[in-house]
């Protein structure tokens, strides 16, 4: 298995502050303890202000900075094929997030599969990242290399306010991985594996 270079995964949060974010729409879904949608939400990141956006930003952080190899694991995706899961996820991130029926789609997917007795919020991100030219002496050009336009997952449990902790399970698609596009692989993350398994079923990485 491919493992992930723990570089490539800074990069990328580098560029994840409250003053510079290459996350461009962030989309998702509140979800009961009997597993129904108590509400959606779908907006551009840059109308997130103070505590809100700082919040959404440490959720989304945390996939990329969790422990690679460990926490946050390298996965061939079986393929695209009409009606798969892959197709879906592969359109939401062509789309930006701005299909609703898509997002509602897979919220509801996911909340048929993920386990019950407690409510959870799903977090979509969509971002894009000028990927610079490095040097032959490793320093970043001003020149892009390319677009790497890639996708966050998070599914946080939430208190009685909808305020969200840590999350327990996502992942970050495309995978980055030697500072390019990877669309033929994933990195999956579980707080705990038990826990995401259901998870890792519904996206056939089991």
């Amino acid at each position: 298995m491919t493992q992930i270079n723990r570089n490539d995964m800074l990069e990328l949060t580098r560029r994840m502050t409250s003053a510079r974010s290459n996350l461009i729409r962030i989309a998702g879904a509140y979800i009961d303890e009997e597993g129904y949608i108590d509400g959606t939400f779908n907006t551009s990141f840059l109308n997130l202000k103070g505590a809100e956006k700082n919040r959404c930003l440490d959720i989304a952080k945390a996939i990329p900075f969790a422990k690679p190899n460990e926490e946050l694991v390298h996965y061939k995706i079986p393929g695209m094929g009409p009606g798969s899961i892959w197709q879906m996820i592969y359109a939401i991130r062509d789309c930006e997030l701005k299909n609703d029926a898509l997002m509602l789609n897979l919220y509801e997917l996911i909340a048929e599969k993920y386990p019950k007795g407690r409510p959870y919020a799903i977090y979509m991100y969509y971002g894009a990242y000028d990927v610079p030219i490095k040097g032959s002496d490793k320093a970043y050009q001003d020149e892009s290399e390319e677009v790497y336009q890639y996708l966050i997952l998070a599914i946080s449990p939430v208190d009685e306010e909808q305020i969200p902790h840590s999350p327990e399970a996502g992942f970050l698609y495309p995978a980055f991985t030697n500072r390019s596009t990877d669309i033929n692989h994933v990195n999956f993350y579980s707080q705990d594996y038990e826990e995401a398994r259901e998870l890792m079923k519904f996206l056939n990485l089991e």
